[in-house]
């Protein structure tokens, strides 16, 4: 009996496996080669990190089946990115699916392909799952997906799947050593926009900060509510914020009236904004309160 129950999941695993790996594909370019998930008829979605260069761009779909392809755009915040094919493929698209209720100690299996183009693969469980993660220079990723299997060279890039073969999301060393998965939200979010626009546009105030005391004093007088908030050590020239006045110096307090007492609070109040929007911000200056508005830059890089 249980040689029979090691034989079927044993033979599940390696159907699952073998019909998703026809939607990943083995991507030259650089030094070393990394594997890609197909998007579109005509585009692979693939590991910023592994790409060093734009064009002459080599995909290979299976063993003596390849293309030539084209960088369309890249997010380093999130190591995406998106390659147009020379032609359309005829691959089957990936089934995506929902992370949402993912368990820690789900059996899931990594799919990638080596540079000759033969599909490989790596199996393990899911060994952490945190909420969103949010990368240094405002990159979000919906959900951190840590799997617990080897990452062999060549799998950045390649797809994390689940029993029923769908994609949960497409591996990477590039944003954590010892490799996660972005969920599968994230890299159709940003694969569609990367595909649109070339870029991801992020919100962009144009400012470093760190987080300095209020002086009882001051918030007294000032009625400020928070005990902390956010020195301006630097204005980027051009930015969003020197174009509306704010200087080196200035305490930012507030945003859209809600007290800012770290940069991570700025950071969670950009990501629920768009480029283009118009805020109001609150600043001490000379120890007297001063309100501007700021319509928000655009940080694509």
């Amino acid at each position: 009996m249980a040689e029979n129950i090691w034989t079927s999941l044993s033979n599940q695993i390696a159907e699952t496996t073998a019909a998703a790996g026809q939607s990943v594909v083995a991507v030259h370019g650089r030094r070393h080669p990394s594997s890609g998930i197909i998007f579109t008829s005509d585009s692979v979605v693939t590991a910023s990190h592994a790409l060093r260069r734009e064009e002459e761009i080599t995909v290979i779909l299976a063993p003596g089946t390849k293309t030539s392809a084209r960088l369309v755009g890249r997010d380093p915040n999130t190591d995406l990115a998106v390659l147009r094919l020379a032609q359309p493929v005829e691959a089957p698209a990936p089934r995506w699916g929902e992370t949402a209720n993912l368990r820690v100690g789900e059996l899931v299996v990594a799919a990638a392909r080596t540079w000759r183009g033969n599909l490989v693969a790596s199996s393990g469980i899911l060994s952490g799952l945190m909420g969103p993660w949010r990368a240094w220079r405002g990159g979000e990723i919906e959900q951190f997906i840590r799997p617990d299997l080897n990452f062999y060279p060549g799998f950045s890039g390649g797809a994390l799947i689940n029993s029923l073969g769908q994609f949960l999301g497409m591996n990477t060393t590039g944003l954590h050593r010892s490799g996660i998965t972005i969920p599968a939200g994230t890299v159709r979010r940003v694969a569609a926009e990367l595909l649109e626009k070339g870029r991801v546009e992020r919100p962009w105030l144009g400012l470093a900060m760190q987080a300095v005391p209020l002086p009882e004093s001051l918030r007294t007088r000032l009625n400020l509510i928070s005990s902390e908030a956010l020195l301006v050590a630097h204005v980027e020239p051009g930015s969003a914020a020197e174009k509306a006045g704010i200087l080196l110096g200035d305490v930012l307090v507030e945003l859209e009236g809600k007290p800012v007492a770290d940069t991570e609070a700025v950071q969670r109040f950009l990501h629920s904004h768009r480029a283009g929007d118009r805020i109001l911000v609150k600043l001490v200056r000379g120890g007297a309160i001063l309100s501007l508005d700021v319509t928000l830059g655009t940080r694509s890089k």
